[in-house]
């Protein structure tokens, strides 16, 4: 009886290895893909989609020269609203995905300097300094610094102004490393003309010293409509001021 058995046994252990292998190898592949993904976030043809179909758009209804463009990472990427927030000046959106300093420069000459800004606002920084880069806050100032050569060689008066790396619940072990670099962009800021550095850091913060929970959306990464909110009670009223500002050349002539 036991012989007669062994067949459909060992057909059965096969078909339950069989099983768990297949099981197996799709979990490889979505952990393998997954890496894949998020190491290819840093390099930039992987935005290469996202820059054209800003190029596209830009073919169908052109922005007129002299918006204030916003761009940089998911941060500014994410906030759909920051036209309408910013009104009454124009400004638009050129932020994309997981993105770096090192990749904004690569593309500032497609979606940044072709519209002839009045300012340029960045947010990046954050993900250049985590898992899996870890770049220095150093490299980053570096990077930061060629940013705004970028600007300044094509437009010497456009102001450019930097948004701090947000403190944020899901990368709160690496908020040390992020606000030395803050504190360095900062203080190089301060030596600059036509370069602001603007804090959101501080007010993203509780009592206890420890990122507000209910800016965020579940990821603890990315911010939700209060967060904007924030940033927008912050951002925009220097940028008014700013707009209001005489132009450089306007300055010098008013004092002669």
């Amino acid at each position: 009886m036991m012989v007669c058995l062994l067949p459909f046994f060992l057909a059965e252990v096969a078909m339950r290895a069989k099983r768990l292998v297949v099981r197996l190898s799709v979990i490889v592949l979505i952990v393998t893909s997954g890496f894949f993904t998020y190491w290819a976030t840093g390099t930039s043809w992987f935005w290469e989609s996202q820059i054209s179909s800003y190029e596209k758009q830009d073919r169908i209804n052109p922005p007129k020269p002299g918006v204030i463009v916003f761009t940089g990472s998911s941060s500014i990427r994410f906030w759909h609203t920051l036209s309408a927030d910013m009104k009454p000046l124009d400004a638009i959106n050129r932020g994309f995905g997981g993105s770096q300093i090192s990749q904004v420069n690569e593309y500032a000459a497609r979606i940044v300097l072709p519209y002839r800004p009045k300012a340029v606002v960045l947010y990046a920084g954050e993900n250049d300094m985590s898992w899996p880069w870890h770049k220095s806050a150093e490299t980053v100032l570096a990077n930061f610094q060629q940013f705004l050569r970028i600007v300044h060689t094509a437009f010497p008066e456009t102001p450019v102004y930097y948004i701090s790396m947000k403190p944020d619940p899901l990368r709160w072990d690496h908020w040390p490393a992020l606000a030395t670099s803050n504190r360095m962009i900062e203080a190089y800021c301060r030596t600059q003309d036509r370069v602001k550095f603007i804090d959101v850091s501080a007010a993203m913060l509780d009592a206890d010293g420890k990122p507000r929970r209910e800016l965020f959306r579940w990821d603890g990464l990315h911010m939700n409509a209060r967060g904007y909110a924030l940033w927008t009670s912050i951002i925009k009223p220097v940028l008014l001021d700013e707009s209001k500002a005489p132009a450089p050349e306007t300055a010098a002539a008013a004092s002669n």
